[in-house]
């Protein structure tokens, strides 16, 4: 079946972002998600999963253990299990990207205070 962000399914997330579930089975997912300006998640972890963020438009910060990386459109990064992480939009346009993680994320998020 060919997907796209009209077939899929949808959910909001954190301070409304948007996420489209492309693929999600035990092994991997693909979802395609929109932050709008000023949004950013919380720092959190995963226990099994390696994330890989590609940016199709705008730019995300990363923030990763103690680093700080900005990825611009047509850029990627990888994040390794365990790992503390967030990703945040702290530019004045949305931020577009892929996230794909090995295996799937789904109970395998440890949020950190």
């Amino acid at each position: 079946m060919i997907k796209s962000k009209k077939n899929s399914e949808h959910y909001i997330w954190g301070d409304n972002c948007d996420s489209w579930i492309l693929k999600d089975s035990h092994g991997l997912s693909v979802k395609q998600e929109i932050m709008p300006s000023g949004t950013a998640e919380k720092r959190h972890f995963h226990n099994n999963a390696e994330q890989f963020f590609y940016i199709l438009k705008g730019e995300a910060v990363f923030y990763i253990n103690e680093e700080k990386f900005s990825v611009k459109t047509g850029e990627s990064i990888t994040i390794l299990p365990k790992s503390e992480h967030y990703i945040s939009n702290e530019s004045t346009e949305d931020v577009e990207f892929l996230v794909i993680s090995a295996p799937s994320t789904n109970n395998d998020r440890i949020e950190i205070n």
